[in-house]
């Protein structure tokens, strides 16, 4: 082996190995990719969607934990956030934050009334004309310290905090960005959606 040839090999195993380490501090500290698979979110979230989740926003976490080392801004109403699924861990959720700690909710017939105050939400959408009780009629009830009640946009086909209680400040990994891909396969690739920004 010349001394060329080994210096060459040397250089591009530098150059894989800081790449790996910026990788991993890009998707551990900064943004992370997710992909939408349900409806849940419609329309404000299609099925296919690929965006990219700021996780710097709220803090900086030890990696692979849920412990912080330090913590910024706290989520806010009406953020659409990416969240460790409270019942499975290893599966993660999104929603939009509906109630932050210390809000009443209260939901009326598929109306939400938040600290007594009815919401104006243009992003919701309504599949289904029936009142269904647990699904369109809950509360009122307190959101904990340190807790968020979360729901979906598309509000009658969304498995949210109205049945499963609500997510813990530090089991939120981010807040929802930007779509940087979307599409249904090959012959379906929604330009229109890559680069829209996530409100």
């Amino acid at each position: 082996m010349n001394e060329k040839w080994l210096s060459t090999i040397r250089e591009y195993a530098e150059a894989l190995i800081v790449a790996l380490i910026l990788a991993f501090f890009i998707r551990s500290f900064v943004v992370q990719a997710f992909k939408i698979p349900s409806g849940s979110m419609l329309d404000t979230l299609q099925i296919g969607d690929h965006l990219l989740v700021n996780k710097f926003i709220y803090g900086i976490r030890v990696p692979f934990t849920d412990y912080f080392l330090v913590k910024f801004s706290d989520p806010k109403f009406q953020d659409v956030i990416v969240f460790k699924y409270p019942k499975d861990p290893s599966k993660d959720f999104i929603k939009r934050v509906i109630g932050l700690p210390g809000d009443i909710i209260e939901i009326i017939n598929k109306e939400v009334y938040r600290n007594g105050q009815k919401l104006v939400e243009p992003y919701v959408k309504h599949v289904d004309p029936q009142i269904i009780p647990r699904r369109d009629n809950v509360g009122p009830i307190k959101v904990p310290e340190g807790k968020y009640f979360v729901m979906g946009d598309n509000r009658d086909e969304s498995y949210d905090s109205r049945f499963w209680g609500f997510v813990d400040r530090d089991q939120i990994l981010g807040k929802a960005w930007i779509i940087y891909w979307s599409w249904q396969g090959f012959s379906n690739i929604r330009w229109n959606r890559i680069g829209h920004l996530i409100h």
